[in-house]
């Protein structure tokens, strides 16, 4: 968080650094979207437990590295430290980094099950979990891509 607000880069690094900002934005949003989405289908018995858990092992690398990028390439946008969105735009990438951590042994636990283990067939307690940490997943991620749009929106002005 300081060191976004100790860089002081030229509008062209800014420019640069917010289009790298996007783009790794789409690719982790992309990627979380698209799990969540057969996660859904297998909530609904359209797909198998394990399938969900593939989808994520095969974009990891794009959640955690789009991750990183955003991180870093939000240090050099210049943010507004001071402002109250932008400090909850920062909490919430926290808290979905965390929530990210937090789902992975859940996620092991569904794979080491049955294939044809149902979403019904689940313990109160991991159901529970599960539709928890997507809630926190989705309400974060749409939370910073909204603050951060309208905050470039207010920044770059009419």
């Amino acid at each position: 968080m300081t060191v976004g607000g100790s860089l002081d880069a030229a509008l062209g690094v800014q420019q640069i650094a917010l289009a790298v900002h996007i783009m790794a934005m789409v690719v982790s949003l992309g990627a979380i979207l698209l799990i969540d989405w057969v996660g859904l289908l297998w909530l609904l018995g359209r797909r198998q437990i394990h399938e969900p858990g593939r989808v994520e092992s095969a974009a990891v690398l794009l959640i955690w590295g789009g991750l990183g990028m955003l991180l870093l390439s939000g240090a050099f946008i210049s943010p507004d430290l001071s402002d109250t969105p932008t400090r909850v735009k920062l909490a919430c990438v926290l808290v979905l980094m965390l929530n990210g951590v937090a789902i992975a042994p859940v996620m092991k636990r569904l794979h080491e099950m049955p294939a044809s283990t149902k979403f019904s067939q689940l313990s109160l307690g991991l159901r529970a979990r599960m539709l928890m940490a997507l809630s926190i997943s989705q309400a974060c991620w749409w939370s910073a891509v909204v603050i951060g749009l309208l905050n470039s929106a207010i920044r770059r002005g009419p």
